[in-house]
């Protein structure tokens, strides 16, 4: 069955186009305003969960973002329960808030993506997943640099690397202006095409 669109805007085409170009560069460009976004879950208890993460990459066409985490993290327990998900992010240069809803794939250690985002890590990033897990206490009571963990071997972090795959299905597009603030909301049907956008009150 066709799916019919509505028909969009120049403006709000452009709004869209230029967002994704944003997330696109951001995956490549640690100095990115929107190179670490706000990912946020719920756990079993239905209390919201909010914590930064890196973007790794962003496909406009298939309206996806990438992150990477430590599997023994409560975010990859918190997805498997429920993949729905919110992804926020601000940049203070552009003024401008990017909020998208959506769910989450994992894929797990050993997969074929999450082999292949391991191998395009520096060493030093696969190290982070090398040690205890996620919010386990590390056993001093004071931070001392004596007593933090040394370096181990990346290699060793590997079966604890896990991909996460955001499917973006609305976006909420803010900006901040001296006057006269601008917000947008825009939907993407199962193909990642965009379906429908309308302005709205800020």
């Amino acid at each position: 069955m066709e799916i019919e669109h509505e028909a969009v805007p120049p403006n709000l085409a452009e709004i869209d186009a230029s967002t994704w170009r944003e997330l696109e560069a951001a995956g490549s460009n640690p100095q990115s305003g929107f190179r670490f976004l706000n990912l946020c879950s719920v756990d079993a208890e239905a209390r919201p969960q909010a914590r930064m993460v890196v973007l790794r990459r962003a496909d406009r066409s298939l309206r996806l973002l990438e992150f990477h985490t430590d599997m023994r993290s409560p975010k990859w327990r918190e997805l498997s329960a429920n993949p729905h998900a919110t992804v926020l992010g601000f940049c203070a240069q552009t003024r401008l808030q990017f909020r998208l809803q959506g769910t989450v794939e994992r894929h797990a250690a050993g997969s074929n993506q999450a082999n292949a985002a391991w191998d395009k890590l520096s060493a030093w990033t696969g190290m982070t997943y090398a040690g205890g897990p996620p919010g386990d206490e590390l056993g001093f009571d004071a931070i001392d640099e004596a007593a933090l963990p040394k370096p181990v071997d990346a290699a060793k972090g590997k079966p604890h690397f896990g991909l996460l795959i955001f499917r973006a299905r609305a976006l909420d597009w803010f900006q901040l202006r001296s006057q006269g603030n601008r917000r947008a909301l825009l939907t993407y049907d199962e193909t990642g095409a965009l379906a429908a956008s309308r302005w709205v009150n800020p």
